[in-house]
């Protein structure tokens, strides 16, 4: 891949590095050496533990986090995982057949690890 690509896609990859970070943010914490990483949390509302609706509230907010959060999680790990290959030189190949992945591709999914051909096999 052109140098001058590789960058491009570096940088698109850092601003939605960042924007998955601010998202997770929204709706967990960060654990510091833990993994994982991040652990949802169901926001600042004070809860009377004695109304049983203000707790099932809380409780269906802090489940409905934890799916918002490992889908989040997971896309982060896929960001970090393609500027990883950026700094292996390894961007932009399919890890099946080890062909060059399209751009069309990569523009739409930057962290993609496959071409077209086998995006359904990986």
């Amino acid at each position: 891949m052109i140098k001058k690509d590789t960058q491009y896609f570096k940088e698109k990859l850092e601003k939605e590095k960042k924007i998955l970070e601010d998202e997770l943010g929204t709706v967990g914490q960060k654990r510091d050496g833990k993994d994982p990483a991040w652990e949802a949390t169901s926001g600042t509302m004070e809860v009377d533990t004695a109304d049983e609706n203000e707790v099932a509230d809380k409780l269906e907010e802090l489940e409905e986090n934890e799916l918002i959060l490992g889908q989040l999680e997971k896309q982060l790990n896929e960001v970090k995982a393609a500027l990883e290959r950026i700094e292996n030189d390894t961007f932009g190949i399919c890890e099946i057949s080890g062909g060059p992945i399209e751009n069309d591709r990569l523009e739409a999914n930057p962290s993609a690890r496959t071409c077209v051909k086998h995006m359904n096999q990986h």
